[in-house]
Formats: C-alpha cells, structure tokens, sequence
C-alpha cells in the first residue's frame, strides 16, 4: 500500500503515483488530513482513473462518507475510528480498515466488519519522528497472531526489513515517506515488491 502525502513530494501527487503504479505498485491510499472533504473527494476522483490505469485500488483516509462520494475502493480509520459506522456506510464489496498500535486494539477487531489492519510503527519512521515507540518484528509478530485480520506493516519499512516484517506475520507492507521522496518512485516500489516477493518464498517460522 502506497499512503499519499503531498508534502513530501517535488511534482503533482498524479505523476508520483502514475510512477509508483508503473513500478508494480497496486494499492493506493490518499491521506491528506490538510484538505477539506469536498477537496479530498476532487482529488480522489482525479487519481481514480489512474489507479484503474493499472488496475489498482484506491482507498481514502478516515471518512467513509468521501470514500462513498467519490467512489473510492474503500476506507482506512484510525484505531479509533467508528468500524461499525464505516462498514454499514460502504457496501459490503468495499474495504474497510484499521490502525492498531497495541495488544488491545489487535483483539478488539471484528473481522466480520474489518478487513485488515495496518500496525505500526514497525520502525522508527521519517514520516513521523518521535511516534513509536517502535514494534519491531517482535511486536508485529503479536499483533499478527492476536488479531483475525491480515496485518499490514508501516513505519520505516524499507527494502532490507522487508523479510524480518513478513516472517513476523504481515501479509503485506504500507509505505508513504519512503516512495513520496523517493528520486525515482518506480523503481524505488519494485524493489519494495522485488523484496517482499523474495521473502513470501521463504519457509515460515525462520
């Protein structure tokens, strides 16, 4: 999952992810807390026609009334964010989300209303310094068996941790500083996928 932020980004927020798409990447998620919500739902439709470019999926951040507005796949709540409220709002085809940052909060989701999680910070994070303290693979690997749902990895996740996050129980991995400033987002997200590929290959339980 790609997580949009426009400050980090040198060009239009367009040809940023139309770089990272052609790199392989297949989930987008727009986070731009800055932006009223008439303003995220312009945008999202703008960038929804080059998700589908690609095939690729096109959550939003935090409010599912402008996931529904604006079409989007579906949508991604803060660990305190209203579930159940999200789910009855979006039909049932479309995704619902949830950061989890503690024990507690991995148990408490329902999986017949969440789809997945996204638990962090795996890492100290550039994004967002100071915010932690830091999982590490340890504490990924609790969350992933405390929880029903598929965990995604966020927070300083780069090439080389990519393998340590997957054998810790994550399905797959959440990126936003990393690509967003990357050089060259496309090739920056191969070599993200390249290495969560090589790591699915590997045994369980290393």
């Amino acid at each position: 999952m790609l997580i949009t932020d426009r400050a980090q980004v040198q060009r239009p927020l367009a040809d940023v992810l139309t770089a990272a798409l052609a790199g392989g990447c297949r989930w987008v998620s727009l986070r731009e807390k800055d932006l009223t919500g008439a303003d995220q739902i312009a945008l999202a439709k703008q960038l929804l026609p080059i998700a589908r470019q690609f095939g690729a999926c096109l959550t939003v951040h935090d409010d599912p009334k402008v996931a529904d507005a604006c079409g989007a796949d579906g949508v991604h709540l803060a660990a305190d964010g209203q579930a159940v409220r999200a789910r009855a709002e979006l039909d049932g085809q479309r995704l619902v989300g949830c950061s989890i940052h503690t024990l507690s909060e991995a148990l408490a989701l329902d999986p017949t209303i969440v789809d997945y999680a996204i638990a962090g910070p795996a890492y100290a994070s550039a994004s967002k310094p100071g915010y932690g303290p830091a999982l590490g693979p340890a504490g990924l690997r609790a969350l992933a068996r405390a929880t029903p749902v598929p965990i995604i990895a966020i927070g300083g996740i780069e090439p080389r941790v990519v393998a340590d996050v997957v054998a810790a129980g994550a399905t797959g991995i959440a990126v936003m500083g990393g690509v967003m400033r990357a050089a060259d987002q496309g090739t920056y997200v191969a070599a993200l996928l390249q290495a969560l590929a090589d790591a699915k290959r590997q045994p369980r339980g290393r």
